[in-house]
């Protein structure tokens, strides 16, 4: 019997998933895969639920992987949300609840997709659906989790699809075949508190942090590449937290992020900063300390095999050929690239996130048939 997509979305939205909290839904997925004849394992590490599931031969010439999370982000203001946040509720089309867009629709898509065409045109290979209970938080023992068991396992994926939302408006209109790099960086100016009236026995950090800031954010990093917009650096904030109006600050802090293209790299931006951030300590004689988080570097699957058999199976079940984007956030897709080729395709994602998210019900039937279209033509 089929498997509907939507009732399962509702099922998985029903599980109060906040990273790191499993929820019942991974417990959920895994049942419903098993029935539907995948070998499940659970790899969990580090308080994270992970699930591998699996159809098919061990080391079959050719596996199609999905990767997805089933975790949520917070509800944010409860009061403000109109329909329950995890009832899974259906009005006028839309089923609401967190998670409804990002991700559980694109999750219960493919697994309802995949246990009907193994049972009903069992192919030569092997199906793999590698979800995650990490991806919305520091993705530190989520897909990486995975991804280390299945080294250590002998398992490994041919091809890969990321489920993420990834159309801006209207179903099919895009699909990710890479992601910019994303880092943040962190900066504290320490000089000498002192007087305002007498500043030659200060060292105030104002004036550097200002100068540093300017530097930073106004040199243009790039004009794009072939599949990538500009990169862009963004001062976040600068905080000193000085309630005196005569007193000269000893410490002042920043923060910038940078989304960088595949003209880049992390440690090359590192260099960079550090470089601007020591000649400008030298200049005012103050300490600049500067602290990195590199969520993720730049990377593209070039067009090819994979994006054609993708955009060939959108383009049949929706009528419109998707765009070849690299925008947006990161996503787990920056881990699995280095075990396979890797592309994204998921619905529209303007509610995700948001208070009462939402997702129309005929976008999850359609995107159930899409991926059933890539597995089809996948295996034929």
């Amino acid at each position: 019997m089929p498997i509907d997509p939507v009732t399962l979305t509702a099922d998985l939205v029903r599980c109060p998933s906040v990273t790191p909290a499993e929820g019942g839904a991974l417990v959920l997925l895994e049942e419903v895969l098993t029935n539907g004849g995948f070998t499940c394992t659970r790899v969990d590490r580090g308080g994270i639920s992970n699930l591998y599931a699996r159809w098919g031969r061990q080391g079959a010439n050719r596996t199609f992987g999905f990767n997805g999370h089933t975790d949520v982000v917070p509800l944010g203001d409860e009061a403000a949300w109109t329909m329950p946040p995890f009832g899974a509720e259906i009005k006028d089309g839309f089923l609401y609840g967190r998670g409804a867009t990002d991700m559980k629709s694109g999750v219960a898509a493919f697994a309802a997709a995949a246990i009907d065409f193994v049972s009903q045109t069992p192919p030569d290979g092997a199906v793999v659906l590698a979800i995650t209970g990490d991806e919305e938080a520091d993705a530190l023992d989520g897909t990486t989790a995975l991804l280390d068991w299945m080294q250590a396992n002998n398992e490994a994926m041919s091809v890969c699809l990321v489920g993420e939302p990834t159309c801006p408006s209207v179903m099919g209109e895009a699909m990710k075949i890479g992601r910019r790099g994303s880092m943040t960086a962190f900066f504290t100016i320490t000089g000498v508190q002192g007087h305002a009236a007498y500043p030659h026995r200060a060292k105030n950090p104002m004036p550097a942090m200002a100068r540093l800031m300017d530097v930073l954010s106004s040199r243009e990093l790039d004009q794009g590449t072939e599949h990538f917009d500009p990169s862009s650096l963004q001062v976040l904030t600068i905080d000193t937290g000085n309630p005196a109006t005569n007193v000269i600050p000893s410490q002042t802090r920043s923060t910038v992020n940078i989304r960088f293209n595949d003209q880049h790299s992390g440690a090359a931006l590192t260099t960079w900063m550090q470089d601007e951030a020591d000649k400008i300590a030298t200049a005012f004689d103050v300490k600049i300390e500067m602290q990195l988080k590199i969520s993720g570097e730049s990377f593209v699957t070039p067009p090819g095999d994979l994006s054609e058999l993708v955009g060939r199976a959108v383009e049949a079940e929706t009528g419109r050929k998707p765009e070849l984007s690299t925008s947006g956030g990161t996503s787990d897709a920056r881990f699995v690239k280095d075990h396979c080729p890797v592309v994204e395709f998921g619905l529209v994602g303007k509610t995700m996130h948001q208070v009462d998210e939402r997702v129309e019900v005929a976008q999850i039937e359609q995107l159930k048939a899409i991926y059933k279209h890539i597995l089809t033509d996948y295996f034929s």
